[in-house]
């Protein structure tokens, strides 16, 4: 006898988070919560300790979104031949037009608050459905760790859909100069100079050839304001200038790293946007 499936509940309301809980004990007997959390650090920390088979992943939390913290999964989780498949996906939501549309066409489930126990059902039978196709048809990854599970990859491809800025946000106009405080002065540094933007804590570092700076706008608040063509999202946490880059190498695990033009620091490819480098 096999245990049942497992699952993970990240939900900041504890209210919210005990009523899923007893509606899950309702609809799915056999399923098991091994943690519930209230942010998104802490989801990814216990996930990769526990290996859940589902996450229920509220989308606004503390710290880090529902979104972000299964990008951060899709990114670690362990792909060895022994490995567990990546979780199933279920997104728990405030009505939101534009979010549920994301959601429908991305395919990927989600419940809307307060849980409903029909529509919960609906959402056991099709995760509970998709758990046994796993089971049944697990795809191997080679040796090098190169090539990742189709239902890995099909995940990677919804969550960078769903974190690309949508329609429905208006269009920012784009930045020609970025302005940096050096001393008592603010420099307008030509966005053109700029070799990569990496996320660090409250500020984000602007590299160029010669100099580093610190601002405080948030890389999601610069992502809209910048050329896609001109900058690509490598990571979570970093842009760079396609310009740039020297250079792109895979290591034995499979992971990609940059090695850019006058410039010693290397940068690490995600698995998220690994898809922008097709020919590797």
């Amino acid at each position: 006898m096999t245990d049942g499936p497992t699952a993970l509940i990240a939900e900041d309301e504890p209210l919210l988070a005990a009523a899923l809980q007893t509606e899950l004990a309702r609809a799915w007997p056999e399923l098991r919560v091994v943690a519930s959390v209230g942010d998104g650090h802490s989801a990814v920390a216990q996930a990769m300790q526990l290996l859940p088979d589902v996450l229920f992943l509220d989308i606004q939390m503390p710290g880090q979104t529902g979104l972000e913290a299964a990008a951060e999964l899709a990114d670690a989780w362990p792909t060895t031949p022994d490995s567990k498949p990546f979780p199933a996906l279920v997104f728990v939501t405030a009505f939101d037009h534009y979010a549920v549309q994301a959601f429908e066409a991305q395919a990927l489930d989600y419940l809307l608050k307060p849980v409903q126990a029909a529509r919960l059902q609906k959402t056991v039978s099709k995760v509970a459905s998709a758990l046994n196709q796993k089971a049944q048809t697990a795809t191997t990854v080679g040796a090098s760790g190169a090539n990742l599970a189709p239902a890995l990859q099909t995940t990677l491809d919804q969550l960078r859909a769903l974190l690309a800025p949508t329609a429905a946000q208006p269009a920012a106009p784009r930045l020609s100069h970025i302005q940096v405080s050096v001393g008592g002065a603010i420099r307008m540094v030509p966005v053109t100079e700029v070799v990569y933007f990496e996320a660090a804590d409250k500020y984000v570092r602007v590299l160029t050839q010669h100099h580093e700076y610190l601002i405080r706008t948030p890389l999601k608040e610069l992502l809209p304001q910048l050329d896609t063509e001109a900058f690509w999202q490598i990571h979570r946490g970093t842009v760079v200038n396609v310009r740039c880059i020297d250079a792109v190498s895979r290591d034995e695990a499979g992971k990609l790293s940059l090695s850019l033009k006058g410039h010693a620091d290397k940068l690490v490819v995600s698995r998220l946007y690994a898809a922008l480098f097709k020919a590797m």
